[in-house]
């Protein structure tokens, strides 16, 4: 079983970070691939009615909020990212879900909570990479606070977010509270996998988190 392709180094960490959403797993063929349960323990959303802190971390004014909306499509100019999204959820085991396997260049979006413009915290998660090479959100450990993510939504409207600071966590220690909680401003959280490939689990160690709050 071979590595896959070597992704780009997260900003927070003196090692290479490799970038998928979320927990990863190894497929059948033995790929860097997310599993079809975004998560270990670690990475689950919170049971309904679970109380989440809020977070606190923003860039700039905070952005109007918007009515729900499923979103579409992202866009980040910075790494070059402009994919579909499509809804995800959790499976019977509370695990969160990921995109379908055989596209690896589409994003996630967790249904469950919010939707990008409305308050509280949107989550977005994306494979790093897979047998064909790179994956939706190879390069995220790439991005650096000021760099803005598009969510163009179903409605037509685009929620415009600035990045407010990308983190590496073993998965382990996941930040639940962190990701998943939220107050009155609109947030967003991309999510993918880091730290370097393990050939004998199939995995990757850790999670990039990136932070993201919309802005004007």
């Amino acid at each position: 079983m071979s590595p896959p392709h070597s992704p780009a180094r997260g900003p927070t960490r003196a090692r290479t970070f490799a970038v998928v959403a979320a927990v990863i797993l190894a497929g059948a063929t033995g790929a860097g691939l997310l599993s079809a349960g975004l998560g270990t323990n670690s990475t689950r959303p919170p049971q309904p009615g679970a109380s989440v802190a809020p977070t606190a971390e923003r860039t700039g004014s905070p952005g109007p909020l918007l009515p729900r909306s499923e979103p579409v499509r992202i866009t980040i100019p910075r790494i070059g990212v402009d994919a579909d999204i499509v809804p995800v959820a959790t499976d019977d085991n509370g695990a969160l879900e990921v995109p379908p396997l055989d596209h690896p260049e589409i994003a996630g979006w967790y249904r469950p909570g919010p939707t990008p413009g409305e308050a509280g915290n949107a989550v977005v998660v994306g494979h790093v990479d897979s047998q064909r090479g790179p994956a939706v959100f190879f390069e995220l450990g790439r991005l650096r606070p000021g760099d803005t993510v598009r969510i163009t939504r179903d409605d037509g409207r685009v929620a415009r977010f600035t990045v407010d600071g990308v983190e590496a966590y073993p998965k382990e220690h996941f930040p639940t509270e962190r990701v998943y909680g939220g107050d009155g401003d609109a947030r967003l959280r991309l999510i993918t996998c880091g730290g370097r490939f393990n050939p004998h689990t199939g995995s990757y160690p850790d999670n990039i988190v990136v932070f993201a709050t919309a802005t004007r």
